[in-house]
């Protein structure tokens, strides 16, 4: 297995990543069955180790699996987008051994979002945003951190939900990091909407490298394509600097971890280490 898909990293760098990583359901397909997955994405995570993961779509094992293959001293941060706490999550997974959670919370994407699976604006399904302030304890730098999976269906979802997840950067005032799946692609109205008034930028756009093709990142168990939209998106407010990305199209043990592909990038924050 080669290495790392964004190379190594220098002091004071933080290795940040998103990935749906496909919820457990039962399939005819082969290349769906989560039973074959696990083994891939274990492998996957294992190569890349991210010191922050945002990770969509995981129901409860997966979760457990995601954290136990990034090895100890990995936490979890998010719970089940249903009311009970069940049903599949939308979290952030930090290594602790880097990064100290100073405090972190579950909003629905919705008009009561503290209510836990509470829907609005068009969900057929609750929408969920995590978020955490965290502590580089290689150079004292705070971030924010915040994970999301948007609706597939709603348009009207997509757009009230980035203005909330605006709201959130905004009032944190910190240097942040938005991962996740936004079901929109560049030129969509969502990803205006996120990067309005240059509040928000594109880390693909703005990296001083990039360590791959610029894949659609919904690949359906295919080799990659830079044709087809790019779902999955990590956005960097202003003073986080990029400086690699990239989105890894490559298949272990035969085969792919999830429909979509894992997106990475090399960022440092204020109070890095030169």
């Amino acid at each position: 297995m080669t290495g790392s898909i964004v190379g190594d990293l220098e002091d004071g760098d933080l290795h940040v990543a998103t990935w749906n990583i496909r919820r457990r359901v039962p399939t005819l397909q082969a290349a769906d069955r989560w039973r074959l997955r696990a083994p891939r994405l274990r492998a996957a995570l294992h190569v890349e180790r991210p010191a922050i993961l945002a990770v969509q779509e995981a129901m409860p094992d997966q979760a457990t699996f995601v954290r136990e293959s990034l090895g100890p001293g990995h936490r979890v941060l998010g719970r089940g987008r249903a009311a009970d706490g069940g049903d599949e999550a939308c979290l952030l997974v930090v290594d602790e051994e880097r990064l100290e959670v100073l405090e972190w919370w579950q909003h629905a994407l919705s008009d009561e979002p503290e209510r836990p699976g509470s829907r609005s604006w068009g969900n057929r399904f609750p929408r969920v945003l995590v978020a955490a302030a965290l502590r580089d304890r290689a150079t004292d730098a705070i971030v924010l951190a915040i994970s999301t999976h948007l609706s597939l269906s709603s348009r009207r979802s997509r757009l009230r939900s980035a203005a909330a997840i605006r709201d959130v950067v905004q009032e944190c005032g910190r240097p942040a990091i938005v991962l996740g799946d936004l079901n929109a692609g560049e030129g969509s109205s969502t990803v205006a909407a996120l990067q309005a008034d240059d509040l928000l930028h594109d880390a693909w756009a703005v990296a001083e490298d990039r360590t791959t093709p610029l894949w659609a990142t919904h690949a359906s168990y295919r080799s990659p394509r830079e044709r087809g939209r790019r779902l999955d998106w990590i956005l960097v407010s202003d003073g986080v600097e990029v400086r690699r990305t990239a989105i890894d199209g490559r298949s272990f043990d035969g085969g792919w971890p999830s429909d979509h592909l894992g997106v990475h990038a090399v960022v440092r924050v204020p109070g890095a280490a030169a």
